[in-house]
């Protein structure tokens, strides 16, 4: 027994018509029932809909339209006959702007990076706008290929963990430090500038702290059951007792640019030049920020951190040859 529907309201019309289109078009051909089921109407509320679609169309210029191809039009026999939709002509939908097969690529790339996100990727609704992206592109989108990378098994063991509320535990080797034994509440996994990071409770700190995952090895499941899975985890940049105090200097100008490395750092302007002090997790970790930079920002102290970036600079360099 079908269950019964409420009368469809002007304003629920509307906006059930400008669904109805796309959804026709792209199944090509539906019976009414399953259309009816799908957009939650009785199958007489469908039928009625269709077949209004057929005085609906693209105005001419005197707001009326000037001939029959100026309207959508259907299949009646095939309706009157089968019970089934199709529609044989379509107006202004052409007109829709549609994404470059560049433009698509793009999107498409992303997404694919964002599934392998812990609880945002495992659902239908990825892949279904995937899809989605690569019909509605102006030409086929290139064949795609995301490469693996170093952190997907430990990703992958983290996403595990935090499904099944357990503890990880795992060796940690940061640069220049000997590596160390932790056991950590997984609480999130993100992606910031290309690289990804765990952040939970660390039980040998007794604290939140944020993981690079590419430093993580020999990571397991243990058997301790996640309690500190609730805790808000901290900033990217927010102050820790493990981290360094660094000073960069940048034209003032250039402040934009670094983003949330300023959030909680103290600075200080002077004839358009701007010195900041910040906390950063190692001596490494400006490498990228002064590269990004191309030369405007200056690592002052601590002399590690300026060794650092030259010997990543001047690493390369090399790749380009003697010359």
């Amino acid at each position: 027994m079908n269950p019964v529907r409420k009368p469809l309201v002007a304003t629920d019309r509307a906006a059930l018509m400008l669904q109805l289109v796309p959804y026709l078009i792209g199944k090509g051909e539906v019976s009414v029932a399953e259309a009816a089921e799908e957009f939650d109407v009785t199958p007489d509320q469908m039928r009625e809909m269709v077949e209004k679609l057929t005085v609906i169309g693209l105005p001419g210029d005197g707001g009326f339209w000037q001939m029959a191809n100026d309207l959508f039009d259907i299949d009646w026999d095939l309706l009157d006959r089968d019970d089934r939709i199709v529609i044989t002509h379509s107006v202004a939908l052409e007109r829709t702007p549609r994404l470059t097969a560049r433009e698509a690529a793009a999107l498409l790339a992303g997404l694919q990076l964002t599934r392998g996100i812990p609880g945002v990727g495992d659902s239908e609704l990825f892949s279904e706008l995937l899809a989605k992206l690569a019909r509605g592109a102006s030409g086929p989108p290139a064949d795609l290929i995301v490469a693996p990378a170093p952190v997907d098994a430990v990703r992958d063991r983290v996403a595990e963990a935090l499904r099944v509320g357990r503890a990880v535990a795992f060796a940690y080797k940061a640069p220049d430090a000997p590596a160390t034994t932790r056991t950590v509440d997984p609480v999130k996994v993100s992606i910031a500038d290309g690289q990804w990071y765990l952040q939970g409770w660390c039980h040998l700190r007794e604290a939140m702290r944020t993981f690079h995952l590419d430093r993580v090895s020999d990571i397991r499941l243990t058997d301790l059951t996640v309690s500190h899975a609730a805790d808000p985890v901290p900033d990217w940049f927010a102050d820790g007792s493990d981290e360094l105090v660094v000073r960069i200097r940048f034209p003032a100008a250039s402040a934009a640019l670094l983003g949330d490395y300023l959030r909680r750092a103290d600075t200080e302007t002077e004839r358009g030049v701007t010195v900041a002090t910040m906390r950063v997790a190692d001596e490494n970790s400006l490498r990228r920020l002064a590269a990004k930079l191309g030369g405007d920002v200056e690592i002052l102290e601590p002399e590690g951190a300026r060794r650092a970036a030259a010997d990543w600079a001047e690493s390369a360099l090399r790749l380009y040859g003697p010359s």
